[in-house]
């Protein structure tokens, strides 16, 4: 039986290499133009899914505040969601000071809206979502990630590894957190994946979770620096958000926005 590249799963295929220098180059300009787009596309996002008032925690990238993500949540509030930032600063890698920090944020916001909570992360941010839903699973109602490297467990690579390791003398010891080998282990809530092939900093086959009941990989065509902006992104959030958990199912947008869109991977396609 052939077992040579045709049957790799696409999320093991070109270990080790990084976005090319014309993606990573043009992520800031690719970034504000993704901003720059959302004014455009407000009117047709008030007919994304609204939601039903549960807590939602948003986490924000490596080196980025609260501020960053304040786009993504306003948005949501407009949705009708209880949305908090993190509230603990620039995003410097698992300090002592954020994994202390992130589950009394987590808990506080679950016991003001009365059940789990659905916890957003950015890049490094989705990492936290993840680590929080394997170790507080009780608070955690589902985890979307956008952009979130958690396949560098296999051997991938990002454009911001080298600022990651040099921030390592300020993070904890490593027995308080995953390392990156264990970044790909099981979830066990929902998760959703957001992904693209623009990224200029994460390998965009970083990104990719195995096709299980509960996860799904949903592409769009955003830089990195876009997601928190990307109509298209904004809109598969909302749609996850508004999903019931005991009722989850892919992602499957609108036959208008289906253009917006990539692969759609679930648990049912490839």
């Amino acid at each position: 039986m052939d077992s040579g590249p045709a049957t790799e799963p696409e999320s093991l295929r070109a270990l080790g290499v990084r976005p090319s220098a014309a993606l990573y180059l043009t992520e800031p300009l690719r970034g504000v133009i993704d901003r720059a787009i959302l004014p455009v596309a407000t009117p047709w996002l008030r007919s994304a899914p609204p939601g039903d008032g549960h807590g939602v925690l948003v986490l924000p990238g490596l080196l980025a505040s609260d501020a960053s993500t304040r786009p993504l949540r306003s948005f949501l509030r407009g949705r009708g969601y209880y949305v908090r930032g993190w509230r603990l600063g620039r995003n410097l890698g698992p300090t002592e000071a954020i994994l202390d920090g992130m589950p009394g944020g987590l808990r506080d916001l679950a016991e003001r809206t009365g059940g789990p909570v659905s916890v957003i992360g950015w890049s490094l941010g989705g990492i936290y979502a993840r680590y929080l839903a394997m170790e507080h699973t009780a608070y955690v109602r589902q985890v979307i990630t956008l952009g979130s490297p958690f396949g560098v467990a296999h051997g991938h690579r990002t454009h911001a590894d080298a600022t990651f390791d040099r921030l390592m003398a300020l993070h904890a010891r490593p027995t308080r957190f995953p390392t990156p080998s264990h970044w790909t282990d099981p979830v066990p809530v929902p998760t959703t994946s957001v992904y693209s092939r623009f990224d200029g900093i994460v390998a965009w086959r970083a990104c990719l979770g195995d096709v299980e009941p509960t996860h799904q990989n949903v592409e769009v065509r955003c830089s990195h620096l876009g997601f928190g902006y990307d109509p298209a992104t904004l809109w598969v959030v909302a749609d996850r958000l508004a999903r019931p958990v005991a009722d989850w199912a892919p992602f499957a947008p609108p036959r208008l926005l289906r253009p917006f869109y990539g692969d759609l991977s679930g648990p049912s396609g490839d």
